[in-house]
């Protein structure tokens, strides 16, 4: 029987925050947190596959998604501040332990929660979430890094065109050998939500800041290596956003870190989220529960 999906909000420091839930209350945990530009939507096929076993809790972070979507001038649109929501969200919906599955901008935000709570993250599942200068594409990552070294309307043009409609789509078919397989409700579904009134100030904002990720780096590579956290690495191995480097870098600082790169791109769940559930079931039931 398919496990029934809820959709729910919370309030977080004044924001309606968004978020798919599925599983037994008293389950062990799983929150999932997504990149950019997409949403929980992203863990539509991956959370009936661990609702079975797991307490899966997906929320939308401030700005993307149905979470509240306050102006660039209303809210302090930074990895730190999204880090904090998301702890605090944890708080409000009573998950004091659970193990983090990390995407794209889902990674540095799940390692700042990890840096302020280590005891409350049992694992860490990454999906072309990265913590490594190595995983960094040069040539997908050099317009961002124009426009954090000198922000202006000259180097943000190429910016914005990562959340255009052709650079939303590219994202999702890139490195996936038959691009058939995805479904093209997939980035519609992001270009809508990128579309909106205040998103062009609000994504220039998160672009700007991802500087203070990599800023970040040993701090995450020290937790790692004194927590020795549970990790898996399910990585997209043909994506040039964050390249399979960053997947086999973890092994640096976590020794027993399980690697597995799959023959897909950047959103790797459009294409296998049946074998990356298998994976996680058979990882977390070993390591953790």
């Amino acid at each position: 029987m398919r496990a029934q999906v809820h959709y729910r909000s919370v309030e977080v420091r004044g924001h309606e925050i968004f978020y798919r839930e599925a599983g037994r209350a008293d389950a062990p945990a799983v929150l999932l947190l997504h990149g950019f530009p997409t949403s929980s939507h992203m863990f539509r096929d991956l959370i009936p596959r661990l609702a079975g076993r797991y307490r899966v809790i997906a929320p939308d972070h401030v700005g993307f998604g149905r979470s509240a979507t306050p102006a660039a001038t209303d809210f302090p649109y930074t990895f730190a501040e999204l880090a904090l929501v998301t702890a605090e969200f944890t708080e409000k919906i009573g998950l004091d332990r659970f193990a983090l599955y990390v995407q794209d901008y889902g990674a540095p935000i799940g390692l700042r929660l990890a840096l302020a709570h280590p005891d409350r993250v049992t694992a860490i599942v990454t999906q072309n979430g990265n913590a490594y200068e190595d995983g960094l594409g040069k040539e997908a990552w050099a317009p961002v890094f124009a426009y954090i070294a000198a922000p202006s309307e000259e180097t943000a043009g190429p910016v914005r065109e990562i959340r255009s409609p052709e650079g939303i789509k590219w994202q999702y078919t890139h490195g996936v050998p038959d691009p058939s397989a995805v479904s093209p409700d997939a980035w519609d579904h992001d270009v809508a939500l990128m579309a909106r009134d205040g998103q062009d100030e609000i994504q220039l904002a998160l672009m700007g800041d991802y500087g203070s990720n990599i800023d970040l780096y040993p701090d995450f590579h020290a937790y790692f290596r004194a927590s020795q956290v549970p990790v898996l690495a399910v990585w997209g191995g043909h994506d040039e956003i964050f390249v399979p480097a960053g997947a086999l870098a973890f092994q640096r600082d976590l020794p027993e870190a399980e690697i597995h790169l799959l023959p897909t791109g950047h959103f790797a769940l459009e294409t296998h989220a049946e074998q990356i559930a298998g994976l996680m079931d058979d990882f977390l039931a070993r390591r953790v529960c």
